[in-house]
């Protein structure tokens, strides 16, 4: 807050300070405010919190979607929470915990509710957001009428939670509620070892495209997940990204 004494006295002057404030906030560069640290979630991987601008914001739906990789963004989301609170994964049957595991989330910190059916889900959805005892939730993309949707990216928005649908192909009633999709693509396989019967699947590289974003929509990053033994021979090595000009990789 400017204190009163300092403002300028006559209209001229006051003309001339609104002046060079508007110029100060609409010059070359100046963008809409961007969202503050505090309200956004890093994954950690350079590149896709670049593509994000900052990382995951705090208090809305997001989709992950597509066919391959989207365990492995949400795997590192769960890992960043669960180092200093609680998350909770929703699970249909399809969850390993080993591999979340493997992926640093703190399993005695992750609480997973076994639900399948459209209507367990939306309940034990709307149960952990209202709760607010985990600051993200993951869950399945089930079938679901556009108002529930719609309440769970409400609740999401009032408890400051995120609420992760990890969906093959959102439906028109998902799409529509959520505030955030990443679109996730498999690009190419990395195997690691000789040509032939010797070879074993070291990871792949990941395409994120956002789907729906208030910042910009259609743009992509690489992801290079590959998880290889120091010194091993990596075939198609030159598949790791430049984004920026640098090497992003998810570990």
């Amino acid at each position: 807050m400017v204190p009163l004494a300092s403002l300028p006295e006559s209209s001229e002057s006051r003309r001339q300070a609104f002046e060079a404030l508007r110029a100060a906030v609409s010059g070359p560069g100046r963008f809409a405010p961007q969202t503050p640290r505090e309200r956004l979630l890093r994954s950690q991987v350079a590149a896709l919190d670049g593509l994000l601008g900052g990382g995951f914001p705090w208090g809305m739906l997001v989709v992950l979607e597509g066919r391959a990789g989207r365990w492995s963004i949400a795997a590192r989301l769960l890992a960043e929470v669960t180092r200093g609170g609680l998350a909770a994964v929703i699970d249909d049957g399809s969850l390993y915990p080993p591999s979340l595991d493997r992926a640093g989330v703190r399993l005695d910190r992750l609480l997973v509710v076994p639900a399948a059916a459209p209507l367990g889900v939306a309940r034990a959805a709307d149960i952990l957001i209202r709760s607010r005892a985990c600051k993200l939730v993951v869950l399945p993309a089930v079938p679901l009428r556009d108002a529930v949707w719609m309440r769970l990216a409400s609740l999401a928005h009032r408890a400051g939670v995120i609420a992760i649908a990890i969906a093959a192909q959102p439906g028109t009633a998902l799409a529509a509620a959520a505030g955030l999709r990443v679109h996730c693509a498999l690009e190419r396989a990395v195997l690691c070892g000789t040509r032939g019967l010797w070879c074993t699947f070291a990871g792949f590289e990941l395409r994120a495209e956002l789907r729906k974003h208030k910042r910009a929509v259609g743009a992509h990053a690489n992801l290079w997940a590959v998880d290889a033994p120091a010194g091993a021979p990596v075939r198609e090595r030159g598949l790791a990204l430049v984004q920026g000009g640098r090497r992003a990789a998810l570990r």
